[in-house]
């Protein structure tokens, strides 16, 4: 059927727009040109002959790093001065009440006016015997003031559990000094509250292990017995001002112009030139005591530690006393400074604790 009000799809009646373009004609043939050896010819692509993909980089083998000198464990064997090598043997593990302590302790930092090396070192015979250390120390800084307070303390064998004593006498000790040099522009101000102080934290520790509530002095010293070195050393401008106070066999040592001298404290001989172990120990307090005093000058070494430092080191005229003026001369490392500590004497196995001072000198104003 046929119907007039439509056209054919090719009807040029009804073609709207613009005419299609005509094809592009075909590119002309490419004229032929010789081969030339290795060169690479785009248009034929497919002939170009196929490089092979290079082999993958092997990693070069680094130098080994040279191994690093050997120093030696044995470098850290005790030092020892009586010319031959005591026996060694391994510590057996401290028992004694307390979760944790350590075989030895070590320490050190400066000031602007002060060098500060601690070290405790448990004793051979303890370390045979499996007991704990019974010596402490502690040290601390007030930086308003710059004041550096001490403590050293040496648990009383004969009590029951001495290394609590001496802990605790250390550590109320510098509580207690902190308070007053903060009050006092860097000095203390009352010895007798300080060792009042020590005093009733010893008897308080004493009614907790004991459950009562009220420990006597005799039952604190028959449980807590502690000797104590206290003191502080205050920067100044006419020097480091040091003062101190003992109570007990413990003592105070200084290295000066390369010799090394007791200054306080210490055991006494007696009437048949014997050294006298008996002390009178806190929680007792002295009725009469006087702390000493003294300027640090430039240049000495202020020691304080135990009788198990003080006993082989006498008058310090010995061996003992020459291989601390030697090697204290300057501040040394706190790892050195402990293995030095732990010298090996025979007869001499008790326990050691020593701290020591240096003032810094011009070249050494910053810590």
């Amino acid at each position: 059927m046929w119907f007039p009000h439509r056209h054919a799809p090719d009807d040029p009646a009804r073609q709207t727009g613009p005419a299609p373009a005509p094809p592009r004609p075909a590119p002309p043939l490419r004229p032929h040109q010789p081969e030339q050896a290795g060169v690479y010819d785009w248009q034929q692509d497919a002939e170009w002959p196929q490089q092979p993909p290079a082999a993958p980089r092997q990693p070069q083998p680094q130098p080994r790093p040279a191994a690093p000198r050997n120093i030696g464990m044995d470098l850290w064997r005790r030092m020892p001065l009586d010319g031959e090598e005591s026996a060694d043997f391994p510590p057996r593990p401290p028992t004694g009440g307390l979760s944790y302590r350590p075989d030895t302790v070590c320490d050190g930092w400066s000031t602007h006016a002060l060098d500060l090396r601690l070290a405790s070192v448990r004793g051979q015979q303890h370390r045979w015997d499996g007991r704990p250390r019974e010596d402490d120390a502690a040290a601390a800084w007030d930086p308003t003031t710059g004041a550096v307070v001490i403590a050293v303390a040496d648990g009383v064998s004969d009590a029951r559990q001495p290394h609590i004593g001496s802990q605790l006498a250390c550590r109320s000790t510098v509580d207690e000094l902190l308070s007053q040099v903060r009050a006092g522009g860097g000095f203390v101000t009352d010895w007798q509250k300080l060792l009042s102080t020590v005093h009733w934290q010893l008897r308080e520790q004493a009614g907790r292990l004991l459950r009562t509530p009220d420990a006597g002095v005799a039952e604190t010293a028959d449980l807590l017995a502690t000797t104590l070195v206290a003191g502080v050393a205050t920067p100044t401008q006419d020097g480091v001002q040091v003062a101190l106070l003992s109570v007990g066999d413990s003592g105070v040592w200084q290295i000066k112009h390369e010799e090394l001298y007791p200054m306080l404290g210490g055991k006494t001989p007696g009437s048949d030139g014997l050294l006298s172990s008996a002390v009178q120990p806190l929680p007792y307090v002295p009725a009469d005591f006087r702390p000493l005093e003294f300027t640090l000058e430039p240049g000495s070494v202020l020691l304080v530690g135990t009788d198990g430092f003080g006993d082989p080191v006498g008058d310090g005229r010995g061996v003992v006393g020459r291989l601390f003026a030697d090697q204290l001369r300057r501040p040394v490392p706190p790892l050195g400074f402990a293995h030095l500590l732990d010298f090996s004497r025979e007869t001499f196995d008790d326990d050691r604790t020593l701290i020591a001072l240096w003032p810094r000198d011009r070249e050494r104003t910053e810590p």
